[in-house]
Formats: C-alpha cells, structure tokens, sequence
C-alpha cells in the first residue's frame, strides 16, 4: 500500500500559463493534462463554452515528486486559503476511506468520497484546522 502527499495548485483560468512557466522554471515534465471539454458529458450539466478550454486536471513531475493543478470553474471564486490544498493519493479504497472519515471530524465534506470516472474513491473536505484535502485513490478497483 502506498500513500503519498501531493500539492494540489487551484488556479482561475491561468492553469495553462503556470504549467508552461513551472515546466520551465522547475525543469518539470508534463505527465497528464485534461481540459474540462475532455471530460465525459453530463447531460444534467452541459459545459459552458468558457469552460472547455480551462485545466479540469494536470499532474507535473518535479524531480522526483508531483505537483497537481486545476482551474476553478468559470465564476467560481477560489476562497482565500485554497489555491493550494493537499492531495492525499492511496491505491487503497478502505484506506482512502479511514482517511476520509478521519479527517471529516469535526470538519466539513465538501465532496463525499464517492466513485468517479478518474478514482474508484475520490471525495475533499475541509478539516477542523481550515485545511482542504483531496483524497484520490488511483487504480480502477
């Protein structure tokens, strides 16, 4: 089992910009990068033409660590404190979920760990301390 913590970087918009700027400043290689346009259709919430170029999620190797960015999505403010939250990533369900349940104490759900197209476990919350956390568990498990 492993688990890792990972800077995850919430940008309005500039998500591009900054990971030209870091590839070259960082010396950083471009692992994975998706629009929200490359994201599955929701027939319930049809994308906006302003969304569809934005950084719905990029991972970026740093050395030997990652570093992970996302734009909001149009007209969603980014409250002060969240640019930059911590991404929590396991390749075990059950172990996502103690860790979720942990840190929800007190605290509140901002999304519920649920299954995704990208994580069979993704959810964040706010912890008691003010401090955003993603949990993502990779693998299709």
């Amino acid at each position: 089992m492993s688990l890792r913590l990972t800077p995850y970087v919430v940008l309005d918009g500039e998500t591009k910009e900054a990971i030209a700027f870091y590839e070259k400043a960082l010396d950083a290689k471009v692992v994975f990068v998706q629009t929200f346009a490359d994201m599955p259709a929701n027939p319930d919430f049809p994308l906006p033409d302003e969304a569809k170029g934005r950084v719905a999620h990029a991972s970026l190797k740093v050395g030997d660590s990652d570093l992970m960015f996302s734009d909001s999505f149009p007209g969603q403010s980014i409250p002060k404190g969240d640019h930059v939250t911590i991404c929590i990533v396991s390749d075990d369900v059950e172990k996502s979920k103690r860790i979720f349940d942990a840190l929800q104490d007190g605290g509140q759900v901002l999304m519920p760990l649920q299954e995704t197209h990208f994580s069979p476990a993704y959810g964040n919350l706010k912890d008691k301390f003010g401090i955003t956390f993603q949990i993502f568990t990779e693998g299709n498990q």
